[in-house]
């Protein structure tokens, strides 16, 4: 999706990226009649993990293309002085878009709820499922697209006669020029292990709650009184991020979502002591809303001030492509420690077998033998606490030896994030 992107402003949403949204718009109504078989009927015939597999890939790499074409149309749209606000445009979209895909689906889609809260006579299916979801916002797509297309023009004046690059080859060249440059390596560097504090707290703490029974669609449901939050954080943040220094708040935020992880901890382990027959009391879920919130503060005074900086030293002649690559790898930063945390979890969970001595439950192998004794594998040592206790501690480190290097980054000249191009 980098090498689709070739640097220009033209590829802006009336261009190549309004192709972009119409593939998108027609793939998701094909999909909207496949999605139910992918998905498996729950009936003996489990889901095609291959096809969703390829399915989630051309997801990804069409919205990836699409999104770098929207970073372009930024940069190009918005004057120099102006160009921090992009991230706010970004993070208000992204919030919208979270609350209708995500947590309005899950409501609509859960049978439970439905019959709660919305029917009068319960039905075994919510109000809307996932093939109506496809087909309804694959339309959208379509008719939104037509409508920019027809009512925004590009102005002429701003597209440049000759484009940075001719091709992927050309692209990539571009791009590894782009890292080669000392300011962007070290920013590459410093911001892919600057999220390895939070994944534990930003990657299990959801499912945790789960597995101690809170269910998912309640937890859905906590991000509504956020949304408005999430809408209006931005606002106020970019008043601060939008000047030269936007990292400064990236660093005073940073030791607070520390410890907002350690509090996430304790409402996973505080779950089992409130829960009753009727699920968790109301000061419960009061506590966790108000732990998000929290959360959600300091998450986007990180990212609107990442955003912008990144939307500050971009280079406007390859917007798309710089910008997009340093937005990459800040998304990389977050995704390669969630992943790792998910994958440490039951490594670092400490199991013994109660009702069958001389067994243990270290691996897989020897918990089955375990119940074939006629015990039953007990956790003494949830890894998930351990997990939150060692990101705590190499959060707080990159912090003190690692974030003053990475603020004094704002101090870089505007030729040290120039892109050394030949004629």
């Amino acid at each position: 999706a980098l090498a689709g992107r070739t640097g220009a402003p033209r590829a802006a949403p009336g261009g190549k990226g309004a192709v972009t949204t119409y593939v998108l718009g027609l793939f998701m109504i094909y999909m909207s009649t496949q999605v139910d078989a992918l998905l498996g009927d729950g009936h003996g015939r489990g889901p095609d993990v291959a096809a969703l597999t390829v399915t989630f890939f051309l997801f990804e790499f069409l919205a990836a293309t699409q999104d770098i074409a929207v970073d372009g149309w930024a940069l190009t749209m918005l004057s120099r002085e102006n160009v921090g606000y992009a991230s706010t445009c970004n993070s208000v979209g992204q919030t919208a878009g979270y609350f209708l895909g995500n947590v309005l689906f899950l409501a609509l889609e859960s049978a439970s709820f439905c019959n709660k809260y919305l029917r009068f006579e319960p039905q075994p299916r919510g109000i809307v499922t996932l093939s109506d979801f496809l087909f309804f916002w694959g339309a959208v797509f379509l008719v939104t697209t037509t409508l920019v297309a027809f009512l925004k023009k590009e102005n002429q004046e701003l597209i440049p006669a000759k484009e940075e690059t001719k091709g992927i080859t050309d692209t990539y060249k571009l791009l590894f020029s782009i890292i080669k440059m000392p300011a962007v390596l070290t920013f590459c560097l410093l911001i892919l292990t600057s999220k390895v504090g939070f994944s534990a707290a930003d990657a299990v703490t959801g499912l945790k709650l789960v597995e101690e029974g809170v269910p998912k669609e309640h937890l859905a449901l906590l991000a509504v009184p956020m949304v408005p939050l999430q809408i209006i954080l931005p606002l106020v943040i970019s008043k601060y991020t939008a000047g030269p220094q936007p990292l400064n708040t990236f660093y005073k935020a940073m030791p607070y979502r520390l410890l907002l992880g350690l509090e996430f901890a304790f409402l996973v382990w505080w779950a089992p002591k409130v829960k009753h027959e009727g699920g968790f009391p109301v000061y419960y879920y009061a506590v966790v809303v108000l732990s998000y919130a929290l959360h959600q503060i300091t998450l986007y005074s990180m990212y609107v001030a990442i955003m912008a900086f990144n939307a500050k030293v971009s280079d406007p002649l390859i917007g798309g492509t710089y910008m997009t690559l340093l937005n990459t790898v800040s998304n990389l930063g977050g995704n390669w420690p969630s992943t790792v945390a998910l994958w440490l979890v039951d490594p670092l969970t400490v199991k013994e077998c109660a009702g069958a001595q001389g067994h243990t439950c270290a691996t897989a192998a020897a918990a089955e033998l375990c119940s074939a004794a006629g015990g039953s594998c007990l956790t003494t040592l949830d890894g998930y606490y351990v997990e939150s206790v060692v990101c705590l501690i190499l959060g707080f480190a990159w912090w003190f030896f690692l974030g003053p290097k990475f603020k004094k980054l704002q101090e870089e000249g505007p030729s040290s994030w120039k892109c050394k191009r030949s004629n």
